[in-house]
């Protein structure tokens, strides 16, 4: 059974599909600030589908033991299967997205091709995992928001749906300053500062208080890679490899 968190506008919005075992942490952090306005304003819709409904059994039972041995249980494929099945006649984006530490890692890039579709359907697991099986016959890519494990994905679906959410039109109001955030162009964010001009003996840079434009725009782009050399030795070597290419 689908339980709509939110009615559908007239229009088509931008759609987030969650299929979980605990329907009730939606929309939690999701709902406020900037994603909860742009919830409320029908600029994107959730639907939580709870996985428990597909149970087999009057117990409502999700998992079982592991095929082989091994400690935990896993997700049954026949359960997880149903709840997938069950929103596929309405679904018009892509396949389903399991939020695993095993998936590849999820990248800005793929936010936005998401961002740019019609949606996310995804799958929050729990246990020790998944049957393999469901998500080879359902097509289902995997994704990982980092290298640690967490109690299940809801936290996952979380960062993954925020992220896609503030790259939707009128949701960010600045829309250039989107351009500028970490990974964008490839390199990690400048140093921000603001008022006021010293805070604790530390003082603003000359440069942004000079008023020339384009020695600030060089300086923030010499700091960006600054910082990307230092703390992200992959991003910058993808980033040189892009530039020697032209």
């Amino acid at each position: 059974m689908v339980r709509e968190t939110v009615e559908a506008p007239e229009s088509t919005p931008w759609q987030a599909v969650v299929l979980t075992l605990y329907p009730e942490m939606f929309p939690g952090p999701l709902g406020a600030a900037l994603a909860g306005r742009a919830l409320r304003a029908g600029t994107w819709k959730l639907e939580t589908v709870d996985i428990r409904d597909f149970a087999r059994d009057k117990h409502r039972t999700v998992d079982d033991q592991p095929f082989g041995g091994g400690p935990g249980m896993v997700m049954r494929a026949d359960v997880l299967a149903g709840a997938i099945d069950a929103t596929a006649a309405s679904w018009d984006g892509p396949p389903p997205i399991y939020l695993s530490p095993r998936g590849r890692p999820l990248c800005q890039a793929r936010v936005r091709e998401l961002a740019n579709g019609s949606g996310a359907r995804l799958i929050c697991g729990r246990f020790e995992g998944v049957d393999q099986r469901v998500l080879e016959s359902r097509g289902v890519e995997e994704l990982s928001i980092g290298d640690y494990v967490l109690s299940g994905g809801e936290t996952a679906a979380f960062c993954l749906i925020d992220a896609c959410v503030r790259l939707l039109p009128g949701v960010v109001g600045a829309r250039e300053s989107l351009a500028e955030e970490s990974f964008e162009q490839g390199l990690l964010e400048y140093p921000h500062y603001t008022r006021p001009p010293t805070f604790e003996g530390r003082d603003v840079p000359q440069v942004l208080l000079s008023g020339d434009h384009a020695r600030i725009r060089a300086w923030r782009r010499e700091q960006a890679e600054k910082i990307t050399r230092e703390r992200r030795a992959d991003l910058w070597a993808q980033h040189r490899e892009k530039f020697a290419q032209g």
